[in-house]
């Protein structure tokens, strides 16, 4: 097994693959304000006119009504999480190791808090990052967009999907991530899905399904190559992506009418510290406080497992054409891995050799679940496994990849004792 260093130069070599320009999809659609013609503008003059002298002041009923809108609004989201709430706490119980992570996790999160803060500063007011875009009709179905300050010409993208244990997953945990790269002239969409218990696996899959087509189908709008884009997914996100690109793969081997894109405009995946074979890791669950009865619950019961699993599913000869399409795959673990063990990573790609699938493995000795995506970006400098996706991102790009290497590391957001106390301390 190839280490993360030697495997740089090879995975950046052996990528490739074309796109055609029939492969380009609609930008977004342009919103018509007005109607033509003089006609039509005496009458909005008249409109706003009728309008001017009707407010008379902030207690106009139509300003009480967006007030009372927005107090609506803010209800319905407040009694949506209290109820999602007391759901999810009826599902885990009084159990000691799901309490005990949980606090684990919150002073895991206040050590590091230097950095978060300083993230969230840049998420919030950054001219760059754009926040919230609409890409579906369900609760949760966002995106944030990361853009680089460089316009010239159209750039490669990333689609990141987040981890979470499929419970706590938000699109602004990708933040880091997409603030990084951004800064290496690669655009990064982070979706946000359905959580439980507010959806099931069938609900996330289908949500970041929806994400992929929109972002593939409308990123030149924002500067992105539609024909450059790169899928990514981290921990839970790397499963729930793991099983949307299949899904893609088999509705276009299918020629699905609902198809509005082409797997091939997808170059590569990453999957970063992902599980692939969920009747393996059940058991593994429910020993870390992942309980077998909540994780069954938000797989949708043991029968639907395997269905779930990419790593059984590859290998049914039925959808073999499916497998076919896929990108070439690129999986990530840390050997010290306690969340998900780098075992999870390493039989997904040996079942992916066996069916011809094009996929590589790279292993980081001694790195642990949040190591390569928190720990290590945390400290600054540089990071193998930032390397190693600019390496595959820009490969085609030879003045992009001498620019990297003669940039400046990036700088340090947190103490280097916090992160080794945060790295002890853990739940993950």
């Amino acid at each position: 097994m190839s280490t993360a260093t030697e495997e740089a130069d090879r995975i950046s070599s052996s990528l490739g693959g074309e796109s055609t320009e029939d492969d380009k999809k609609p930008f977004l659609p342009r919103i018509i304000t007005g109607g033509g013609g003089g006609g039509g503008d005496s009458k909005n003059q008249s409109r706003r006119r009728l309008v001017s002298k009707s407010v008379v002041g902030p207690s106009t009923p139509r300003h009480l009504k967006a007030v009372g809108r927005e107090i609506e609004h803010a209800a319905k989201e407040t009694y949506l999480i209290t109820r999602l709430a007391f759901t999810l706490l009826r599902y885990l119980g009084v159990g000691y190791k799901w309490i005990t992570r949980f606090l684990a996790l919150t002073c895991y999160a206040l050590l590091l808090m230097p950095g978060f803060l300083q993230v969230a500063y840049h998420y919030f007011f950054s001219r760059q990052v754009r926040r919230s875009i609409v890409y579906g009709d369900q609760p949760r179905n966002r995106l944030d967009l990361y853009l680089p300050t460089n316009t010239n010409g159209p750039k490669p993208v990333v689609i990141f999907v987040t981890g979470g244990a499929w419970i706590i997953g938000y699109k602004a945990w990708g933040s880091l991530l997409g603030l990084q790269l951004a800064e290496r002239n690669v655009i990064v969409a982070c979706l946000d899905y359905r959580n439980f218990p507010q959806g099931t696996i069938s609900d996330m899959v289908k949500d970041t399904c929806q994400g992929i087509s929109f972002v593939c189908n409308n990123i030149a709008n924002y500067g992105g190559d539609p024909n450059r884009i790169y899928l990514m997914g981290q921990s839970a996100g790397a499963h729930i992506s793991a099983c949307a690109l299949l899904e893609l793969a088999v509705k276009e081997s299918k020629k699905e009418k609902s198809m509005s894109l082409s797997v091939s405009q997808i170059q590569a995946y990453f999957g970063l510290s992902g599980g692939y074979n969920l009747p393996k890791l059940v058991d593994h669950f429910h020993c870390r406080g992942l309980y077998r009865s909540i994780f069954l619950s938000i797989m949708e019961g043991e029968k639907s497992l395997k269905l779930y699993s990419p790593e059984v599913r590859i290998q049914d000869p039925s959808i073999q054409h499916a497998v076919s399409l896929l990108p070439p795959i690129i999986l990530f673990h840390g050997t010290a891995d306690n969340s998900i063990p780098s075992e999870a990573s390493q039989t997904f790609a040996d079942a992916l050799h066996r069916v011809g699938a094009r996929a590589q493995l790279v292993l980081y000795d001694g790195k642990t679940h949040t190591d390569l995506f928190l720990q290590d970006p945390l400290r600054g400098g540089r990071d193998e496994l930032f390397d190693n996706l600019i390496a595959v991102i820009q490969a085609d790009d030879k003045e992009a990849l001498d620019k990297d290497a003669i940039s400046l590391l990036r700088r340090r957001l947190v103490p280097e004792f916090l992160l080794r106390m945060a790295r002890e301390i853990s739940p993950f």
